[in-house]
């Protein structure tokens, strides 16, 4: 059960990393077609700037939970782990209540829940 909690942990920093690219990469189209928002929003220069900010916040979030699983000692992994875990499902259920769009809950929250909860019991 513990290796099914290491490929959840895996799969959301993956994840993480995927949005990153997402956000920071992305042209205005898949900005709004991925997000679901205005393309006349995506297309202005401050929303490409905040864009690629939150990017880089997931993909700090992402590389944080790797290094957490395959460099720290035991004593410090399962508290950085849950930590990055605790953060990511936090930023899920914000997103959820400021957009309104329970499709974050599902897609980003979803993964970290499970992982979080996997990570804690096994």
């Amino acid at each position: 059960m513990h290796n099914l909690a290491i490929f959840f942990v895996f799969l959301v920093a993956l994840e993480a990393l995927y949005i990153m690219r997402i956000e920071m990469f992305g042209t205005p189209e898949k900005h709004a077609q991925t997000f679901d928002i205005p393309l006349e929003y995506t297309k202005q220069e401050q929303a490409r700037t905040a864009m690629a900010n939150q990017g880089l916040y997931n993909g700090f979030l992402g590389v944080g939970l790797l290094l957490s699983l395959f460099l720290l000692p035991s004593a410090g992994r399962f508290f950085a782990v849950t930590m990055f875990l605790v953060f990511i499902s936090i930023a899920a259920i914000y997103g959820w209540l400021s957009s309104g769009k329970i499709k974050i809950l599902y897609l980003q929250g979803s993964p970290a829940f499970i992982a979080l909860l996997l990570w804690i019991f096994f």
